[in-house]
This record gives C-alpha cells, sequence and structure tokens, in this order.
C-alpha cells in the first residue's frame, strides 16, 4: 500500500513550503502555522447557525442544523493539546452537525504549556457533564449525547467517556485517536517521518503537555492503559494507515471490543494523520467525514427507536 495520489500531492506541496515544523518554533508561532494552513487545506464550511456559550466556566461553540431539540456531539478539536482550537475545527464541526442532524458543542479547553495535564482532562469532563446536566436548556435529547474528536481531542472524548460512562453517553466518535503516551507501538517508527505527523512533533506535543514523565502512564492521559473499559459508550474509531497514531488507535479499538463494548473500526488505508481536515484537496476527507456522520446518525436512530 502507498499514500494516495492526492495525499502525495499533499506532501510535495507541504516539502516545498517554507513555514517552519511546529517542533523548531514557540506555541504561539505553531498555532498561528497550524490555524493558516488548516483554513487553506478545508472544504466549503456549510453554512450553520453558531453561537458562543459558556459551560462550567469553559467556552463552547454551539452549532445547530434547526432549532428543534437534537440529539447533540461534544466535540474535541486536535492539535497535539497545544495548538487546536475552535477555528481550526469550525468547518469540521459544521460537517458533523449537518451531515448527522445533531448539534455540535466544540469544546474550547485549555491548552500546552502554558496548561499542562490534567487541565485539558479536567476541561473535556466538566464540559461534557455540564452537557449531560443540562439537556432542557440547551434543546438536546438527554438520551442521545455523544462525545468525540480526532486525534488529542479523541484522547480526550475517550477520557471523558470512561470518566462519564455511568452518566448516560450515547455514543464515542475517535478519529486517529492519541490512546497511549508510551509512544512504543511500531507505527511510531514505520510512519514517524514524511507523513506531516512527526517523531519529533509527537515529542513536542507530550513535552508541553506531559511534562512529568511519571504521567505518561495515568489512564487520564492514556486512555488504553485504564483497568476496566466495561460499561464505556459504543464507538466508532477511525485511524489512517500511514499514521504514527495508527496502532495505538487500532489497540483501542480491540481493548474496547474485548471489554465487551460496541465498536465498529475502520482504517484508511492510505490516508495520513489529519487527513479529515483536509477536504478542500483530498476527496477521501469529505468521505470520512460523512461515515462519521452516517455511524453518528445511526447510533442516535438506535436509541430513537
Amino acid at each position: 500500500m502507498t499514500v494516495h495520489p492526492q495525499v502525495k500531492a499533499l506532501l510535495e506541496r507541504v516539502a516545498r513550503s517554507p513555514l517552519p515544523p511546529y517542533h523548531t518554533v514557540p506555541a504561539f508561532v505553531a498555532r498561528r502555522i497550524y490555524h493558516d494552513t488548516r483554513a487553506a487545506l478545508a472544504p466549503k464550511a456549510p453554512e450553520m447557525e453558531t453561537r458562543l456559550m459558556i459551560c462550567a466556566g469553559i467556552a463552547v461553540r454551539v452549532y445547530r442544523p434547526s432549532s428543534d431539540v437534537l440529539p447533540a456531539l461534544v466535540y474535541f478539536h486536535g492539535g497535539g493539546w497545544t495548538i487546536g482550537d475552535l477555528d481550526t475545527h469550525d468547518v469540521l464541526c459544521r460537517q458533523l452537525a449537518a451531515g448527522a442532524r445533531c448539534a455540535v458543542f466544540s469544546v474550547d479547553y485549555r491548552l500546552a504549556p502554558e496548561n499542562p495535564f490534567p487541565a485539558a482532562v479536567e476541561d473535556a469532563v466538566a464540559a461534557t457533564r455540564y452537557i449531560l446536566s443540562n439537556p432542557g436548556p440547551l434543546k438536546v435529547d438527554a438520551c442521545r449525547i455523544a462525545v468525540g474528536g480526532d486525534s488529542a481531542g479523541a484522547n480526550l472524548a475517550a477520557v471523558a467517556a470512561l470518566e462519564l460512562r455511568k452518566h448516560g453517553l450515547a455514543y464515542q466518535l475517535l478519529i486517529y485517536p492519541a490512546t497511549d503516551q508510551r509512544c512504543e507501538f511500531d507505527s511510531h517508527s514505520r510512519n514517524g517521518e514524511g507523513y506531516l505527523l512527526t517523531k519529533q512533533g509527537i515529542e513536542f506535543f507530550r513535552a508541553g503537555y506531559l511534562p512529568k514523565r511519571k504521567d505518561w502512564t495515568d489512564w487520564r492521559a492514556s486512555p488504553l492503559l485504564a483497568a476496566d473499559h466495561r460499561g464505556v459508550a459504543p464507538a466508532y474509531v477511525l485511524t489512517a494507515g500511514f499514521d504514527p497514531l495508527l496502532d495505538e488507535g487500532r489497540a483501542y479499538a480491540d481493548k474496547l471490543s474485548g471489554a465487551g463494548v460496541e465498536v465498529e473500526y475502520r482504517e484508511y488505508a492510505d490516508m495520513i494523520h489529519g487527513f479529515i481536515l483536509f477536504g478542500g484537496v483530498l476527496d477521501t476527507a469529505n468521505a470520512a467525514v460523512a461515515e462519521c456522520c452516517v455511524r453518528l446518525r445511526a447510533a442516535f436512530q438506535k436509541i430513537e427507536a
């Protein structure tokens, strides 16, 4: 298997770029680079009503395809717990809200290195708990609230699902999740250079988010290492074949399945980490988003039925 021709063209475009790698600049510079490059690669944004609200002291951007009572997705953006924000994932959240016909609550959790672990976890759990506790005022169906995210955000979604497993979460959408901060799976070596997310980039993010080595094996940082995965919400786990996080994403799907959790798993074998945001240049990104929407709708409809 080789990378998709559109991915190959993207990688060649990146190689010609004068922009420095994230790990060579301060976090505030890396954030600007991430923001601008994601905007350049994103597809056209669906029109959508949005508003900003505060949940448990945390800013949350809300996307609603209609004013009806809706199922909901609490979403955590990717970016290594360091460089993503509400704007970098605005188009994706609009796509998910429109395609899954649900309200999306995009959580502006605190970022590293200014706010290292467990700040992001605390925000993720607090925001999700708030939404679960206030379905009426938020006009969402209390029985159909899911969590989701990509990369670092999928890590936070998995942790929130574990922490709140007894609170009635309906589903997990985990897009190439980071699940084991030890970074010892073979895919870290196999895919650690040449595919956008590199080993050095991962080390940069981990150093800011988890400066204390002892925290690498805390289950709230590495949900794969949680003692018990029984009883968490059903999940859709999506991975990319040329992603350093491939093996740990697959391992997490296997761990959930082994614990009796209903899991659907899909590997996009010719894709790279981060691809789902690149719908402006990758057709597969838009297909993958559409597949996520299908999975979410099916999960919500199953509960409604």
